[in-house]
């Protein structure tokens, strides 16, 4: 007599085995979810966007300052959360040629 599986069993070891696949990936406790590897363009990006905003709504007298106050406030409070994101600025220092080369010795 052949002995049948029983389809429950099997969607229980796989439902299991999901489980302990996801409970053992490794997440930073705190930040789930968070994007950490952002491209410079990417950031410089949204901060042009948000700095557009601000103008937009600043220059426009059809809102209401009620209405366009929060939304100014948000986005320079995204901002400044992404000039953290992005970090000091680092000169690329380019050196003359004449600097560059080695010295020329002439007898």
């Amino acid at each position: 007599m052949k002995r049948i599986i029983a389809p429950s069993l099997i969607v229980g070891f796989a439902g299991g085995l999901l489980a302990f696949m996801c409970g053992a990936s490794p997440a930073a406790a705190g930040d789930f979810g968070q994007v950490e590897d952002l491209c410079y363009q990417c950031i410089r990006d949204a901060i042009y966007a948000d700095v557009s905003l601000i103008n937009h709504l600043e220059a426009s007298p059809d809102f209401d300052d009620g209405v366009k106050g929060p939304q100014i406030i948000a986005a320079r409070a995204d901002i400044h959360r992404l000039r953290v994101l992005l970090g000091p600025v680092q000169p690329i220092e380019i050196e003359p040629c004449c600097y560059s080369r080695p010295r020329l010795y002439i007898r």
